[in-house]
């Protein structure tokens, strides 16, 4: 029920900022079927300005899609529902649930929103809890992590100086480690861990590096760098940022070698990874954090050539326990989810069927300029 204006009302967010806060997409289409209003988080999910999409016309943007569905929206005094529509955005595809619903007294007038399948939208899951249990360990396994940053250190003064900076990873990663551990342990905290000023791109070529110290000779993958140099500083818990970059990779590679590299049932491809880097210009990509917008204007995406995600895992894939791989406990993906709203931080996944391509993608804040 409408309420009516009071001087209660002089500090409520209008209608415009309410929408603009939306985590979904929303889209305004007019009698003639082309885009009148957009808010931010379309803007993100259609890869442009609203400058550009307004008075296009929104199948133009994100079709080819279902004809059902494209039959369906045509039909502007009828609500619709369509989950798991595949669209097309630019190279890319992603899934959404889509809605369209009719404005009374508006004739022709729709409100189209669509909400992208495996986007990191709500609060912490009800299972995130779990990944605390991990913590009980915390003691028992640092004990040998001493010991091998001691062996590390022993192995150190004796190999041949070629060899040393294998032996220093070892020591830096049992120290990195030790940190997380540290960390899992406020894994059921709602403190976030501290955030500062950081490089993105030197937390990646880290990670890269522990991960090509531990690919198999025999199962080559390719490491492929798309870096923006201009991107600014991230705002971030640089030990955090470096576990999910390797958490991610780690995926990317293990899909690439599992899957076999290959690409609608063809021949076997060497197995890639994209690392890519990019500033969302222009669009004002944000999350609700603690009742406000966070901007995440810092995109960073791993993309491997594997076969995919599972269709039966697409929507779960961030949830304790669940995992594709054999032998996998299920607790990678949502310690990423974790670490990253820690950062204040968005964490997606998207199948692009064209290029062959399953992406996951960082959306961070920027560094307060220090200037």
């Amino acid at each position: 029920m409408a309420s009516l204006p009071s001087e209660r009302d002089e500090g409520r967010p209008d209608a415009r900022a309410q929408l603009a806060g939306l985590i979904f997409a929303l889209v305004l289409i007019d009698p003639e079927g082309r885009i009148a209003e957009v808010n931010h988080a379309a803007e993100d999910l259609l890869g442009t300005s609203a400058s550009r999409l307004v008075g296009t016309r929104l199948i133009d943007r994100i079709g080819p899609i279902d004809p059902r569905v494209e039959a369906r929206l045509g039909v502007s005094d009828e609500a619709l529902v369509a989950r798991d529509l595949a669209i097309r955005v630019g190279r890319r595809e992603a899934r959404v649930n889509l809605t369209a619903s009719p404005l009374g007294g508006f004739p022709g007038w729709q409100v189209v929103t669509l909400s992208q399948i495996g986007h990191d939208e709500g609060g912490p899951a009800a299972g995130e809890a779990m990944l605390g249990a991990p913590a009980v360990l915390a003691h028992e396994i640092k004990n040998p992590l001493a010991a091998i940053r001691g062996a590390g250190q022993l192995a150190a003064r004796k190999l041949p100086h070629a060899d040393k900076k294998l032996a220093r990873m070892i020591t830096d990663e049992v120290d990195r480690i030790a940190r997380l551990i540290d960390r899992m342990q406020q894994l059921g905290s709602t403190r976030p861990g501290p955030v500062d000023s950081c490089n993105p791109h030197e937390a990646i070529r880290a990670a890269v590096a522990t991960v090509r110290a531990g690919c198999d000779e025999a199962s080559p993958i390719e490491i492929r760098e798309e870096f923006d140099p201009s991107l600014p500083p991230v705002l971030a818990n640089r030990d955090a940022l470096e576990q999910v970059l390797i958490n991610l990779i780690s995926n990317a590679r293990d899909a690439a070698i599992l899957q076999g590299g290959t690409h609608s049932g063809g021949p076997r491809r060497e197995g890639l990874i994209i690392v890519q880097t990019r500033f969302v210009s222009g669009l004002a990509f944000s999350a609700i954090r603690n009742g406000r917008a966070v901007p995440l204007p810092i995109e960073i995406t791993v993309s491997d050539n594997g076969a995919g995600v599972d269709a039966a895992l697409r929507d779960h894939v961030f949830e304790p326990f669940v995992s594709s791989k054999p032998s996998g406990q299920g607790l990678g993906l949502p310690l990423v989810r974790k670490l990253v709203r820690d950062m204040n931080g968005n964490v997606s996944h998207d199948r692009d069927q064209r290029s062959g391509l399953t992406n996951f993608r960082l959306h961070l804040p920027q560094a307060p300029d220090q200037s």
